[in-house]
This record gives structure tokens, sequence and C-alpha cells, in this order.
């Protein structure tokens, strides 16, 4: 698991946390997200929590009901009223997030100038760099569930994920750093050289599911 640490530590940003106006948890697999924004919540700093993600490549075979939609009822299980809670449900992917998001938010009468992005532990650089082309005018800090990359894995797996899936996707999510920037969805990033050869490790053993073509 090595090679999977160095690139589970490379995508963590570790931001210090301060006040925003919303909370924002973005869709995936991942249900840890809704209970890390109910955290959040719970700790004054925001009013109120968005959830963005209708079903994505991740979630489409799992699951019926929409990501933001099975994130708000964890969310709200966790003690966030439902009228402190905005749905976003028609995204299915990052890009969608990113556009959707803002617009719902301004639908309900959010003025989001300065957002908590809530997403998986090893998306936060990614969603920085998507952020920097999808919606550039929000100030964001970015933080994900306080887990270890074992204790994602498990409960991924509970959420009916395996384990090379979820390997799968850390490694897909590492290729996208560097073709999405090239593509103009992203900006692009320095990736040391130890986080490719792991990337190239992995690969090299079969952990090819989750790249893009």
């Amino acid at each position: 698991m090595k090679n999977v640490q160095i690139l589970w530590d490379y995508m963590h940003l570790n931001q210090p946390l301060e006040q925003a106006d919303v909370i924002v948890g973005f869709g995936c697999y991942d249900e840890d997200i809704p209970r890390r924004c109910a955290e959040l919540y719970h700790a004054g700093f925001a009013p109120c929590v968005a959830f963005s993600g209708g079903l994505g490549r991740n979630t489409s075979d799992l699951w019926t009901k929409s990501e933001a939609e099975r994130f708000a009822a964890i969310a709200m299980a966790c003690g966030v009223p439902e009228n402190r809670i905005i749905l976003e449900n028609k995204s299915t992917n990052s890009a969608e997030n990113l556009l959707f998001t803002p617009k719902v938010l301004a639908e309900q009468g959010v003025r989001a100038k300065k957002i908590i992005a809530v997403h998986k532990p090893y998306m936060e650089r990614r969603l920085w760099s998507a952020m920097q082309v999808y919606w550039p005018d929000v100030e964001a800090i970015y933080t994900s569930p306080q887990v270890t990359l074992e204790e994602h894995i498990r409960h991924a797996e509970a959420a009916g994920m395996n384990r090379k899936g979820v390997i799968e996707t850390i490694v897909g999510d590492i290729q996208r750093m560097e073709l999405y920037a090239k593509k103009g969805y992203q900006v692009p990033v320095e990736i040391p050289e130890t986080v490719r050869e792991a990337f190239r490790s992995l690969v090299e053993q079969g952990y090819t599911g989750q790249l893009a073509k």
C-alpha cells in the first residue's frame, strides 16, 4: 500500500478551516463526506450545507437515489436541520458539480463568496485545480473526512465499493490531474516524480479500471 499512500498524501492540501457562507459537500461514493459536513456545520463554520451530485461513474451502479439526496439524509441523521440543506442533484461529474452548484445557491438566495469545499481525501488537490476553471470567483477552503487511507477503503467497502475499485479511483484521479489540465478542465499543478513513480507502479500492477481513455 506504500504507493497508494504516496498518492493519497499528495492529494491532501491540509488547509486550516475558516468561517464561510456555506459548506459544500461534493457527491461520490464516500458517505463520510456528509458526516464531515455535519461536523463542520455543528462547529459553526457556516449557516447552511449544500450537497452536489446526481449519479456519477462510481455510483450509478450502486445507488438509485442521487448522491445529494443520500448525503442529505445522512447529514440530517447527524442533526443538520432539513431547512439548512440545499440540494443540487443533477450533476454527473466534477465539472457539472462546479457549474450547477453556484446556480442552485443563487436560486436559493445564498450569496456564496466563501465556501468550505468537502470532498474525498484524495480529491482535495484535484478539486482545487478544477475550481480555478469552473468556479474561479469563489474563495474556497478545501477539506475532507478526517480518516486514514485504510479507514477510507473500509468505509467505501461498506458503501458498496470494493478495495481494488477504490485504489483504481485514486489512480484514475492522479491521471486526471495532468490529462484534464491539458484539456483545459483544470489548471496545471506540479506532480512530484515520487508521485509519478507510484502512479506508474500501480498501473503496471493492473490498477487501470478508472483510467480515462
